[in-house]
């Protein structure tokens, strides 16, 4: 059986590429020559402005071009940080036209970290918002490591320490860089237990497989009339992967989103016409919440009439396909979010309730459920729209074989992968790289789950000690607890996740506490509340908002530890 893909390529084979892929920089050139006049990407603040595919090509050769003209040469590290925006999607792209490779970096991260991971990583060139260069140079030697960078570029307006990325221009003419398939395309970093970031080493290979499988017609078949929207950082692998170069490798509109403003969003979204739009738990929650807050704002007659109708439209949706009461949706509650013209809502990076399923279904949306990790490019299983299991995360990718290491008698175990779009290992971390892979070369994830016979994986819970938020964000316990270790007040501190609601299957950051019994010996128990608070909140202020500690446990007695003086989470009791 043919697949799509290769459908697709295989006019272009010996002309724009040779091998079995092309590289990120011949799937661009394929798509540009085919839809020069598409609109490429958009964006609206407040106004629409749009590229279409020769504009961002004719961007990407004059960007490049300063890039090689100020030295940067085939494998140089680029540092690319930044809030979504048209110049992040050119940046990332101008960097594989000019031959060097890609780190994209968190732009909440702090200016320290930032520091020493572009240090770690060997980066020598800079592109990022100038409020990111403010961070770095308020750092002790900030100013310093600037200035030991080939070049930096920011991603908006000009400023001292730097030209923008709409101005920059080389005086003389430069070649693009075709990489080779195997060659490293990105590094992308993903924290660890002991709380240091490790750098994800992707190559074209890993990408461009993992971009021309989701693709698939199967999956999310995507056409060139679609219009995707990037919402979610451009940084993780999630979005990347799934909608900047999935707009790129279809030639899409791709129209880039400012952050989880619900307003700000709302309006992109209709102006936008996004009728493919990926999102995480938190977001779907918050809109369907939003949807039936206002039809139950209607009274109780209107509100139970949509109901009848979401159960029916629902019914003939899972049993027939047919889509009764979609135009009356859109009409009277979709228009009103900007998904009237939706064709698949997309949601990742965290688990989501069946019921929120079912309910967007029940409104006549296709809603597709995908797994995957940034070691994996990131996406390994997509659910088929034609043939969706509500409690899936999907089938597994054709190209891609899955497999349960140590399974239970359910055939429950760790979720493994082998495929092209497994990563090559850490950077600069052999022990890690190898604890990454099992003998026979599968990846293992860390995730505990099992498949059915038509190779649909269900998940079961999270290995180890990850924590996942309901904004999609995988919180380490390690990386917290080891701000604890200067506070003289606690003995021992546990960070474990817990579920505040009950409908909703992701965690809030709870800390269990054992206090020290000599620091506290004349306090009362009133005192050892009053500054183990002090405590949290001193350690908050050092964390991002989605690993701020919304829970507190005081414990009486010490938690049993191991011989290495480790914490039996296990013993824990919630």
């Amino acid at each position: 059986m043919q697949h799509s893909w290769e459908r697709k390529l295989e006019p272009y084979r010996n002309k724009y590429f040779t091998g079995d892929w092309p590289t990120i920089v011949e799937m661009f050139l394929i798509t540009k020559d085919k839809f020069p006049e598409r609109n490429c990407f958009t964006t609206f603040n407040p106004e629409r402005f749009s590229l279409n595919y020769k504009e961002v090509y004719e961007n990407l050769i004059r960007i490049s071009g300063y890039l090689k003209e100020n030295g940067l040469k085939v494998g140089d590290k680029v540092m690319v940080q930044g809030a979504n925006s048209i110049q992040w999607g050119l940046a990332y792209l101008a960097v594989h036209f000019a031959g060097g490779i890609v780190v994209p970096l968190d732009f909440q991260m702090h200016g320290d970290r930032i520091i020493t991971l572009c240090k770690f990583s060997d980066v020598k060139f800079i592109m990022s918002d100038t409020s990111i260069l403010k961070k770095i140079t308020a750092e002790e030697n900030g100013a310093d490591f600037l200035s030991s960078m080939q070049k930096v570029i920011t991603l908006n307006k000009a400023c001292d320490m730097a030209p923008s990325i709409w101005d920059v221009k080389a005086e003389g003419t430069y070649d693009i860089e075709k990489s080779h398939i195997d060659n490293t395309a990105a590094i992308l970093f993903t924290s660890g237990t002991t709380g240091n970031e490790k750098g994800v080493v992707l190559t074209q290979k890993n990408i461009i497989t993992d971009v021309y499988q989701a693709c698939e017609d199967d999956f999310l078949n995507l056409r060139e009339t679609d219009i995707m929207y990037a919402l979610l950082p451009l940084h993780h692998s999630y979005c990347c992967t799934t909608v900047l170069l999935e707009t790129v490798c279809n030639g899409a509109e791709c129209v880039f989103g400012h952050g989880i403003v619900v307003s700000r969003m709302v309006n992109d979204l209709i102006r936008g016409k996004v009728n493919f739009f990926m999102g995480i738990p938190l977001l779907y929650n918050k809109l369907l919440a939003g949807m039936m807050k206002e039809i139950k704002k209607k009274g109780p007659f209107v509100n139970g009439f949509i109901h009848m109708l979401m159960g029916i439209n629902g019914f003939f949706k899972s049993h027939f396909g047919l889509n009764p009461f979609r135009g009356f949706f859109n009409k009277h509650i979709l228009s009103k979010i900007g998904l009237d013209h939706n064709k698949i809502l997309i949601c990742g990076a965290g688990p989501l309730a069946p019921k929120v399923f079912k309910q967007y279904q029940q409104l006549g949306l296709d809603f597709v459920q995908g797994y995957g990790l940034t070691e994996t490019s990131p996406v390994v299983t997509l659910n088929p729209t034609s043939k969706f299991k509500i409690e899936s995360v999907g089938r597994v990718f054709p190209l891609n074989e899955c497999k349960i290491l140590d399974p239970d008698e359910n055939g429950v175990g760790e979720i493994a992968f082998r495929g092209p779009n497994n990563c090559a290992g850490y950077y600069k971390d052999e022990e890690n790289t190898k604890k990454l892979f099992t003998e026979d070369g599968f990846l293992r994830t860390g995730d505990l789950g099992y498949l059915d016979n038509e190779n649909y994986l269900y998940l079961k819970g999270r290995a180890k000690n990850i924590i996942v938020t309901e904004g999609g964000k995988n919180v380490f316990p390690e990386e917290i607890e080891d701000l604890f270790q200067l506070y003289s007040q606690v003995n021992q501190v546990l960070i474990r996740g817990y579920q505040e609601k009950k409908d909703v299957p992701a965690e809030c950051i709870e800390a269990v506490i054992y206090p020290d019994p000599t620091y506290f010996e004349e306090h009362s128990e009133e005192r050892i509340d009053e500054s183990i608070d002090e405590v949290i909140k001193a350690v908050n202020k050092e964390l991002s908002g989605y690993k701020k500690i919304s829970k507190t446990t005081i414990l009486d007695t010490p938690m049993v530890m191991t011989s290495t003086q480790k914490i039996k989470r296990n013993l824990i009791k919630k």
